[in-house]
């Protein structure tokens, strides 16, 4: 439960700090970035950072910067946030909007509607399940 509460904690703050201020890299200066998540680990040492750059442009790029500038961005968010020890970061890609995205293209598809509708010569397509059919479940 703290490690869920640390890591939406970092995430906010994250966002403020990469928000408000100028990072002297041209890969991510012109993007706007999103904080998807933080996941950190048990001990609170370590916190990998999940960002989308708005748009999907440069994502390669817009990951490499930010895990060059790690330290740095480490030691503003020491200042903003209080706790024992401030985590280490590494930045990485969130790529579960595409994940989500392809899952949804896939449900969607003709293909899969074919194969869940009913066959129309199927003389038990509309018959309700029978006591022992239920029993099975």
């Amino acid at each position: 439960m703290r490690q869920l509460r640390v890591g939406e904690s970092l995430r906010h703050t994250l966002s403020d700090i990469l928000r408000g201020e100028d990072l002297p890299d041209r890969a991510i200066d012109p993007l706007t970035l999103t904080v998807t998540e933080v996941q950190v680990s048990p001990d609170l040492k370590n916190a990998t950072v999940f960002i989308v750059p708005l748009g999907g442009r440069r994502e390669t790029a817009a990951v490499e910067a930010l895990n060059r500038h790690a330290k740095y961005l480490r030691g503003r968010l020491g200042r903003r946030v209080v706790l024992k020890h401030t985590p280490a970061l590494r930045f990485a890609l969130d790529d579960s909007f595409d994940e989500a995205d392809q899952i949804d293209r896939l449900l969607r598809s003709d293909k899969l509607r074919r194969d869940l509708e009913p066959a129309p010569d199927d003389p038990d397509a509309d018959a309700a399940p029978t006591d022992q059919e239920q029993k099975k479940d």
